[in-house]
């Protein structure tokens, strides 16, 4: 087999052809929705979301009720602005614990996976954008004898 080749169009011919990964399917429910959970801190997000006009309820209220703070909702809107699909997609989340600053991070990583769930095309992008990855920063706890987690008490030579 070894004088059969040549060159390196003869071993193009030997080997056969690797097949190409399957295309992803998507993931939407009977009412047209997809669904995934978003985590920051210790906020949870379930969130859905569903083609519509961009509007986003976050427990039960409107998005800038409940994050009165602009960053806040440039951060959940962030994913619909890398995958060019502002105004394009309605979210319903809902959040508990942590505070408003994880909760909108949570929203914006289940925002991001659930887009990869409805659409299978945009996983690059939003990965690329780094909205995929689960945030794992937690607070870290506070040691005994210590003022705080690492912080020492002021040293005195008396």
């Amino acid at each position: 087999m070894a004088e059969d080749l040549k060159s390196l169009a003869d071993l193009k011919s030997v080997v056969a052809p690797v097949a190409a990964a399957p295309a992803r399917e998507p993931k939407i429910d009977a009412q047209g929705r997809s669904y995934a959970t978003g985590k920051r801190k210790n906020a949870v997000a379930r969130v859905w979301v569903m083609p519509g006009t961009g509007r986003i309820t976050v427990n039960g209220r409107e998005v800038e009720k409940y994050f009165a703070r602009p960053v806040l909702r440039m951060v959940i809107n962030q994913p619909f602005a890398v995958a060019n699909r502002v105004r394009q997609y309605d979210v319903v989340c809902t959040v508990t614990g942590g505070g408003l600053s994880g909760q909108a991070g949570a929203v914006r990583h289940g925002i991001s996976r659930a887009l990869t769930f409805y659409e299978p095309d945009l996983r690059a992008p939003l990965k690329a954008g780094g909205f995929l990855t689960r945030d794992s920063r937690v607070v870290e706890r506070k040691k005994y004898g210590k003022p705080k987690a690492r912080r020492s008490f002021q040293f005195s030579k008396r």
